[in-house]
């Protein structure tokens, strides 16, 4: 049995290091960092560090019924999702992720997309 995508990163402190640098990007991004303009950032990293660690395996766990009722109102569109999920692969490699982890991480959030995206 394998140890989690979670556990083999080192938990919550360190995934958390790697959400705080992936919005350190997406706030360097023009095309996302509007939608972060009124967002508090501390709270942002707090939920998306929980979010992310439900992606690998960890303890957290988000319904697709809660992402799209917080992510309804921001009217997010393909592009913006797509520079998103570019950001994200970049900030996973960049925290030495191997490439199978990169992939299923990457692969949790597309698979999303159809709650995050307006339609």
């Amino acid at each position: 049995m394998t140890d989690s995508i979670f556990s083999r990163y080192g938990g919550f402190a360190a995934i958390s290091r790697i959400v705080s640098d992936f919005y350190d990007r997406v706030l360097d991004s023009d095309q996302l960092a509007p939608y972060f303009a009124h967002t508090d950032m501390a709270t942002q990293i707090d939920h998306q560090t929980k979010f992310f660690a439900s992606m690998m395996g960890g303890p957290a766990s988000y319904s697709d019924e809660h992402l799209e009722s917080v992510h309804a109102r921001l009217h997010i569109t393909d592009d913006a999702f797509g520079e998103l999920t570019l950001i994200l692969q970049e900030t996973l490699e960049d925290h030495e992720f191997d490439d199978t982890d990169v992939g299923t991480v990457v692969g949790e959030v597309t698979r999303r997309k159809r709650v995050i995206v307006e339609h």
